[in-house]
């Protein structure tokens, strides 16, 4: 969603749609994945989970750490033609990255996807329902960051409201990698 924000903010929700594409490939790859047997892989190494989920904390502590210490530097160039543009494989292979590198994805999906899963049902049957569901409500939100996005570039033209944005953002990612080590 972040990255959906930023890039509704810096090149617009039409070409956004690209980063789009690739992150509806990849969370429907993370997932099929948990569908059919990360969860169980994961239930049956409960420390493989714990270390995933410690690495995932550290890894967003990081990121916390480095929006803090940023100073503004993301902020929007007031001559567009400065910015490089990205090419429409480059937006679609950053969203799928994005999509399967995502500690919190894979963790939601492994947690939450199996007691949605009948037994009884062929998972022929349930599978494209569930990714239909998923994916749909993906697509809206990305949609809706990224449109949010385009409202905030306005406000984000100054190095000081980035850096005000990037410490809160800082703080928020630096409190769940927090609470994902210690619980």
């Amino acid at each position: 969603m972040t990255l959906s924000m930023s890039l509704g903010m810096t090149i617009g929700v039409k070409r956004a749609l690209w980063m789009m594409a690739g992150e509806l490939v990849g969370v429907g790859i993370v997932a099929t994945s948990a569908v059919i047997g990360v969860a169980a892989i994961m239930l049956n190494f409960p420390a493989l989970f714990i270390a995933f989920k410690v690495a995932g904390g550290l890894y967003l502590g990081y990121l916390g750490v480095q929006l803090w210490r940023s100073r503004g530097k993301l902020a929007l160039s007031q001559q567009p033609e400065q910015q490089r543009q990205a090419s429409w494989k480059e937006l679609a292979w950053q969203g799928f990255i994005t999509a399967i590198a995502n500690p919190k994805g894979w963790a939601f999906f492994i947690a939450l996807l199996p007691p949605f899963l009948d037994p009884d049902i062929s998972m022929s049957h349930q599978l494209p329902a569930l990714l239909g569901i998923i994916l749909l409500l993906e697509f809206v939100c990305l949609l809706i960051y990224a449109s949010g996005g385009k409202s905030l570039s306005l406000l984000l033209k100054t190095q000081s409201n980035v850096r005000v944005i990037n410490r809160c953002a800082g703080t928020l990612m630096l409190g769940v990698g927090v609470w994902l080590v210690a619980s």
